[in-house]
């Protein structure tokens, strides 16, 4: 049976000696004390210890079935949900005003990188239900808030997104789903979706649907697209159940992993609807859940890759295989554990490096989320807005990179069930993929994100990187050498790669775009180059200040300086491949493929 420990140390790290969030300016943040998110990430810790990771395997043995147009979860989720709402996790930070407790979005990241690792599949129910909270929130009339967020956020009603359909995926604009006006003011919405996750289940009374469709007369493409709330059951004047409505679930999906989450085809036969926000600006309310949700997904893909490394680190600390090539070390046993190798050594630093680093960087977003919402901070919104595809993109490329690696680990071991590094390497390999391809989030990046509002968010992040270098030049001479000066480099690296774009896009778009993959890397690198940087010093001054747990310290800086000397380097490779231009991409016919 795999393990999982809730990295409850290293995330305390990562919100105060880094972030330091107690100390902001944020709304909210000055209650985050020490002692306060210690309690929080414990509890949240053994939730996902005790009761989530147990029934990740079930879930992935187990699977949903559909009996009736009822989806059945795994054995053990009903338990698990009411117990998720019992501790009042699904509204740890939703509107007070609906029954929520209001906390900064931060902590439902750092609770929910523990409800990921321990059990992806099953917090795939409330995260969506969180993204459909948020949408309704920030877009719905007063009247439909007051109806449907108090439940959401209860746990007792769920949500779901509906975009996808069987023709179109990325292309909205292409959508069929039309949603007819009636006489009361709702709307009849007739159409399918597909690849609909926890669109039908046991687990809620009730699933909020939230459905993109067209208003016939309305403009063409993505500009002709409204969003609807689509209830599984009509809600009485008195909030209580009525009719079943008429949306259905026509099949689930068979899917390489996550199995333990219903993946659904919804059918929608004339099923009454409500218009959130305002008729044809449909897209915008749906990006508020899209955004979130893309940081989600990053915040998924590195935490797949922490419960991976942690599986892989125990069984290499006890597998015995070979001598150390310096000399036994491990004299009382017949064979030395493989952990004192160095080409696992490397594995496993990869691994670590990436993980630690990439929550630094998804938290550091949703803090800058939190800046831009509490704060009503444009340019927080801003440079989120710039990061979110890379959040998404680059931490679950490396995420599921990382769930290899672990599995690589185990050699044989982990490509067999009984050590479930496999269901790892397939649970992760989604988050590659929904939410945008990482291929669509590296065009948004290049395309969009870049030159958005004159191309000052960017400038933005430069400025910041510059700072940082200068303020700590000169502090400390193996800080300087192993931290500072590769982070340099490596930012000169994607300024050149920037600077490229702006000479080449305008009179040839194909040598931006067939770089954006390796921009979308390049960047990545360099954000997570300054959060180690930044750990570092945040280290380095513990030590100083005479920090108890030393061993701690040393071990972060050490992870750090692996980072910066063999993985932040790939920024140079990455350049080369975009300064390659269009022609290696494009020389070929399509006919020649």
């Amino acid at each position: 049976m795999p393990i999982y420990n809730a990295p409850v140390k290293d995330m305390q790290f990562v919100l105060h000696d880094l972030l330091k969030i107690a100390e902001t300016d944020i709304p909210g943040y000055d209650e985050l004390d020490r002692e306060t998110t210690q309690a929080i990430l414990e509890e949240a810790g053994k939730l996902s210890e005790q009761v989530l990771a147990p029934l990740n395997k079930v879930g992935d043995e187990q699977g949903c079935s559909l009996e009736n147009g009822v989806v059945r979860t795994p054995e053990g989720f009903d338990d698990a949900y009411e117990q998720m709402r019992a501790g009042g996790w699904m509204g740890l930070d939703a509107d007070p005003e609906y029954g929520g407790q209001g906390m900064p979005y931060l902590m439902n990241c750092a609770t929910g990188e523990m409800f990921v690792s321990s059990n992806m599949a099953f917090n795939m129910y409330q995260g969506l239900t969180h993204g459909a909270y948020s949408a309704i929130h920030a877009h719905a009339s007063d009247e439909l808030k007051a109806v449907y967020l108090p439940k959401m956020i209860d746990g007792e009603w769920s949500g779901t997104m509906n975009l996808t359909e069987p023709h179109c995926g990325t292309d909205l604009g292409l959508i069929r789903t039309k949603a007819e006006p009636q006489d009361d003011g709702s709307y009849a919405i007739t159409g399918s979706k597909i690849w609909i996750s926890a669109g039908e289940h046991d687990l809620s009374k009730n699933i909020i649907h939230l459905v993109l469709a067209k208003v016939p007369g309305g403009p063409e493409g993505v500009k002709g697209i409204s969003l609807f709330i689509v209830p599984k059951f009509m809600v009485n004047e008195d909030g209580s159940l009525g009719d079943r409505n008429a949306v259905s679930c026509g099949g689930l999906e068979s899917k390489m992993g996550i199995h333990g989450n219903a993946t659904c085809v919804m059918n929608y036969d004339g099923a009454k609807g409500f218009l959130v926000g305002e008729l044809h600006k449909g897209m915008r309310a749906m990006f508020t859940m899209m955004n979130e949700a893309r940081l989600g997904v990053g915040l998924q893909g590195y935490a797949q890759g922490v419960v991976a490394y942690q599986n892989a680190l125990a069984f290499a600390q006890e597998r015995l295989q070979g001598r150390a090539v310096t000399g036994v070390a491990a004299p009382d046993k017949p064979a030395d554990p493989i952990i004192v190798h160095p080409d696992v050594r490397r594995n496993l630093l990869h691994q670590k490096s990436f993980i630690e680093g990439a929550r630094a960087f998804a938290f550091w977003g949703a803090m800058m989320i939190d800046r831009a919402h509490r704060n009503e901070d444009a340019a927080a919104e801003g440079l989120i807005s710039l990061l979110t595809p890379v959040i998404k993109g680059f931490l679950t490329d490396k995420g599921f990179e990382t769930t290899v690696l672990a599995q690589q680990t185990l050699g044989g071991s982990g490509f067999t069930t009984e050590w479930g590094l496999e269901q790892f390497v397939r649970d992760a390999r989604i988050t590659m993929i929904y939410e945008g391809t990482n291929g669509i989030q590296s065009l948004d990046l290049v395309g969009r994100k870049l030159g958005a509002d004159g191309g000052k968010h960017v400038m933005a992040f430069f400025e910041l990187v510059k700072t940082f270098i200068a303020e700590t030049k000169g502090e400390d001479e193996a800080f300087d050498r192993d931290f500072r000066e590769p982070l340099k480099a490596a930012s000169k690296d994607l300024q050149a790669a920037g600077m490229f774009f702006m000479q080449q896009g305008m009179k040839n778009p194909n040598a931006a775009l067939s770089g954006s993959y390796d921009f979308l890397h390049l960047f990545g690198h360099v954000c997570l180059g300054l959060m180690w940087a930044q750990m570092a010093r945040a280290a380095r001054k513990s030590l100083e200040a005479g920090a108890s747990d030393e061993a701690f310290y040393r071990t972060k800086i050490a992870t750090g300086r692996y980072y910066m000397a063999r993985q932040l380097p790939a920024t140079g490779m990455h350049l080369k491949r975009i300064e390659s231009g269009a022609e290696p991409v494009m020389e070929l016919d399509a006919a020649n493929f």
